[in-house]
């Protein structure tokens, strides 16, 4: 049966049809009206669905990657950065409006399943997808499966605290790992440390351009890097890590960022692959509609 990905951004919601082989057959993507509210995101979901069945000729098995996770205790989204959707029954609306079962899972989770099946890291046992963008979010797939936990929370290395000195995070504590490792993080520690007011990109590039206090910005993220994601490796000895989102394009994060991550790392070698994901945007959306096993 075919499968059908969706993927519920806060700008966008991209939808594809895909075939038992992981062949993308369709692809359709349309703003997510946002400040429509909640029923508005819904309704456009399912009229997406209903196109890329209309295309396809068939029923289809429907998979969707949100913001936030399911709370095991209410049923609801919650920690949504599309704020509309936390204490929204999404799953349960969603299958009221297709009238069918669907999946659904973190975006960060579909990441890490579709870089796990037929991505970077394909053939790999144990997987840790990592996205680094305007937050921090993470996915565990074992052996082809996502690993979820017991409270739906498996993979928030984000929220966990690298400095109790850092800055403030949005969940409430101070110095967590995406107040570091984040796009608005590198700028926001440049600017703290006299940088001017640049995005992470460009402090990258002023890095590898020779500029002084861009280079030393890109030493301590490069640190804190390799400190968080030493302990993930203490803790899961995982055979590969794989970026996605903005900050995986820093080419530095696989050469020195690795020597620091096997500098904390607690080992007298690191076998573990960290590796640029394979299918970029893409990975999220073939990700929600591989929550359906062939």
């Amino acid at each position: 049966m075919l499968r059908i990905g969706v993927d519920l951004g806060g700008s966008k919601t991209e939808g594809i049809v895909m075939d038992e082989s992981g062949e993308i057959l369709a692809r359709e993507r349309r703003p997510t009206p946002q400040a429509d509210g909640y029923r508005a995101i819904l309704a456009n979901v399912r009229d997406l669905v209903l196109e890329l069945e209309r295309r396809a000729g068939t029923n289809c098995r429907v998979g969707v990657g949100t913001p936030g996770a399911i709370s095991t205790k209410t049923g609801f989204l919650k920690n949504a950065n599309t704020v509309c959707l936390n204490g929204q029954p999404i799953k349960q609306d969603m299958e009221i409006l297709l009238a069918r079962e669907i999946r659904i899972a973190n975006d960060a989770n579909c990441f890490a399943l579709s870089e796990a099946i037929d991505g970077a890291a394909q053939g790999e046992p144990v997987v840790f997808g990592v996205i680094l963008g305007t937050g921090v979010g993470v996915g565990i797939v074992v052996n082809g499966r996502l690993l979820e936990g017991a409270q739906h929370i498996a993979g928030e290395w984000g929220h966990n605290v690298l400095e109790t000195d850092g800055p403030p995070c949005y969940c409430g504590k101070r110095g967590c790992v995406e107040t570091f490792l984040s796009g608005p993080g590198l700028a926001r520690d440049f600017a703290a440390q006299g940088g001017a007011t640049l995005d992470a990109r460009a402090i990258a590039t002023a890095a590898g351009q020779g500029d002084v206090l861009a280079d030393a910005a890109m030493q301590r993220y490069l640190d804190r890097f390799g400190r968080a994601l030493s302990v993930v490796i203490n803790i899961l000895d995982p055979d590969a890590i794989v970026l996605g989102g903005g900050m995986s394009n820093i080419a530095r994060l696989y050469t020195e960022g690795r020597d620091y991550v096997a500098r904390h790392t607690f080992n007298d070698e690191l076998r573990t692959r960290i590796l640029p994901n394979r299918h970029g945007d893409s990975s999220g959306v073939r990700g929600a509609a591989r929550l359906w096993p062939v």
